[in-house]
């Protein structure tokens, strides 16, 4: 008889359907290959990863060796970010291939196919980052089935490194078992490892060869190293294989694409302010209270000085451990330790006031001045279940929280187990520059809780922007991100415009702390750190540094170059406008006539004429043409401010502006002024 069948993917919002002239059914189960008086001759998995792209491939070969017709089930839990390309099953020399749909199709041929009474099945979430792709057909004694399932998935950089996992649950002994990841880094690999996550019963069986740009890992145990015991039927393999690696970062063009990684190192973390929002309902009592009290005490040992934080728990009312963010001192997060292992869970869960309550929080202390404009705001929401009291519709909470949320806050979920709504938690998080994590409630919950919130707790960036030259790319991907977190990547793609360059350079710019805050110096051999409070004069070696309380510091060198760097102070409590330091250089430093770079080649001003001048696009600027150096370039007039005799407010100034990165006013281009670090120097 024909039969159709369909396995909707929940979070992939994808459809499988095969089309099999033999019964199928759908069963919970969770070993890879079910079913009694079953032989299976292989299970293979083979994993190839090119540029953090991965295509994974699992295949098995199964004999139905009993007397009778039975269901035979074939079980894959794959990561949640995977998509599947493909599934296929061969029954006695026939294939069926199974097709991939949308989510809007798949439901409509889900409720189709229930309601014309065939089997149908949801395939859920059953761990934290994997999910269950499962299928079962039913066959007559001596059938051979060979099933093979193909995902995708881009990998992800977690705490400074990529991990793939692949989890290995045959359910029996296999003669042929074999796992195969191949790793190949244009850029370079700069470190594999194969940790052993399955348990000491298959210590050192993974092998690992690696070149600069390839890398090899096979496990590959024999039936007896399967076995649990040395007389054992069953198999010890059950758990999650592992293998982590990072790389040389660099941007990759290839048939007139690239892509291009961020992850910078060596940068300080960002001070954060964090307001926790705990559910304390009825729902988390027991093992989810315990459990989050124990996370939240690792958690709150993380905090330092220079962060600021609070604690809201709620139920059906809202309460505030503190209603004005504390810094992370060693009294306040004692004081915040007790307050969380004295909640006693109960009542309803009132979601849209705590999130009210915590975004109140983040910005009356921005408001009032006491927020670094430097630091990272975010709200971390703990919750198991859906909000019962106040808002208690979805739509209308997100679109509150959205309402009320500033752009440089961000808005992290934690759901906890597997009644709460996961989705919703995971929308809110996305339209609030966050993510969300589900949590489920084993053993490990507690562990699942820390991991996540080591891998937002250290921003080192914001407000990233990766920019490319004019005319050099085209069709890039999102290339504005608003923060970047340690251990983590940033990727930008899109397409190479023809050139005649066979390099594609890139410019990023962001925020860090690279501080107003203090003056460090750095002679070689020795670090010193000054105050902005206080005056001081260092010489050594023809070099003399005088610091200006409150003002300047002035770098000498030989008495002939000078450069200083003054400290602009703005008024408190201002909206908008923060400290800054600005750098200025007085034009009558004796430069060497070898001198060159950015400011160096204008030790001696160039011949400049400026004429034909005329109105421009913008009213308020005139524009002209400026003669230099052999060229003929467009300028706009504007003004600029001159800090050096107003530090705070500065003097406005006439400037002409010159287009495109000073293109013809500068030797070269603009990109061979820049260094990677203020430290680097350019080849000569």
């Amino acid at each position: 008889m024909s039969f159709e069948w369909w396995t909707i993917l929940d979070r992939h919002r994808k459809l499988l359907s095969v089309k099999n002239p033999a019964a199928l059914q759908f069963l919970a189960q969770t070993s890879a290959i079910r079913g009694d008086d079953i032989t299976v001759k292989s299970y293979k998995v083979e994993s190839r990863i090119t540029s953090r792209f991965c295509h994974t491939t699992v295949k098995s070969s199964v004999v139905n060796s009993g007397p009778n017709a039975q269901s035979i089930g074939f079980n894959v839990q794959i990561p949640k970010r995977a998509f599947i390309t493909n599934f296929t099953m061969n029954v006695n020399g026939i294939t069926f291939v199974g097709s991939v749909k949308e989510k809007t199709v798949a439901r409509s041929l889900y409720a189709q196919a229930r309601a014309r009474g065939k089997a149908a099945g949801l395939v859920r979430a059953n761990s934290q980052d994997m999910e269950t792709f499962k299928t079962e057909v039913h066959v007559p004694p001596g059938s051979k089935i060979e099933f093979e399932l193909h995902y995708q998935e881009m990998m992800q950089r977690k705490l400074g490194f990529y991990e793939h996992s692949l989890y290995l649950q045959p359910g029996r002994l296999v003669p042929q078992f074999q796992v195969d990841v191949y790793i190949y880094e244009p850029s370079g690999i700069a470190s594999v490892e194969t940790p052993n996550t399955l348990g000491e019963h298959f210590s050192g069986m993974a092998k690992l060869t690696s070149s600069k740009h390839k890398a090899h890992v096979v496990f590959k145990p024999s039936l007896q190293q399967q076995r649990k015991c040395e007389n054992c039927t069953t198999s010890a393999i059950d758990g999650i294989f592992t293998v982590k690696y990072d790389v040389l970062r660099d941007s990759n063009v290839s048939d007139g694409h690239f892509v291009h990684f961020f992850a910078p190192a060596n940068l300080s973390p960002l001070p954060k302010n964090i307001v926790f929002a705990i559910d304390v309902s009825g729902s988390m009592w027991g093992v989810k209270m315990k459990q989050t009290v124990e996370a939240m005490q690792t958690i709150l040992d993380d905090l330092t000085m220079d962060d600021y934080f609070s604690i809201v728990d709620f139920n059906h009312n809202v309460r505030c451990w503190s209603e004005e963010l504390v810094p992370g001192s060693t009294i306040q997060v004692a004081e915040a330790k007790k307050y969380i292992q004295n909640i006693k869970p109960n009542g309803g869960t009132n979601i849209n006031e705590a999130l009210m309550r915590a975004v109140q929080m983040l910005v009356k202390a921005s408001n009032q001045g006491m927020i670094d404009p430097r630091s990272v705001s975010m709200i971390m929401l703990v919750s198991d279940g859906d909000p019962t009291v106040g808002e208690i519709k979805l739509s209308a909470i997100q679109k509150n929280v959205k309402k009320v949320m500033r752009e440089e806050f961000s808005l992290f979920s934690l759901g906890i187990g597997f009644d709460v709504d996961y989705d919703f938690l995971e929308r809110i998080a996305m339209e609030n520059r966050g993510v969300a994590q589900r949590i489920y409630t084993s053993h490990d919950a507690s562990d699942q809780i820390r991991r996540f919130y080591s891998q937002v707790s250290s921003p080192l960036l914001r407000k990233i922007t990766v920019q490319f030259p004019e005319n050099s790319v085209s069709d890039v991907t999102q290339n504005h991100f608003d923060k970047y977190f340690s251990g983590s990547e940033l990727v930008v793609a899109g397409k190479v415009l023809p050139s005649e360059s066979t390099t594609l350079n890139s410019f990023t710019t962001a925020s860090a702390v690279i501080s107003t805050d203090r003056i460090d110096l750095t002679d070689g051999r020795n670090n010193h750190s000054f105050t902005w409070g206080a005056t001081a004069d260092i010489t050594q070696d023809r070099v003399k540094v005088s610091i200006v309380k409150d003002s300047k510091v002035m770098v000498t060198v030989d008495d002939k170059i000078t450069v200083m760097v003054l400290l602009h102070r703005v008024w408190k409590k201002h909206p908008t406008h923060v400290d800054f330091l600005g750098l200025y250089i007085p034009n009558n430093n004796q430069y060497s006539s070898e001198a060159h770079g950015l400011i160096g080649q204008f030790g001696q001003e160039p011949e400049v004429r400026v004429f034909n001048l005329h109105q421009g696009a913008d009213p308020r600027k005139k524009e002209a043409t400026m003669e230099v150096k052999g060229n003929k370039l467009v300028v706009t007039r504007g003004w600029q401010k001159d800090y050096r005799q107003d530090s705070k407010r500065g003097s406005d100034v006439f400037c002409w502006f010159i287009h495109n990165s000073g293109k013809g006013f500068i030797d070269g281009h603009y990109t061979n002024y820049i260094v990677p670090r203020l430290d680097s120097f350019l080849p000569l």
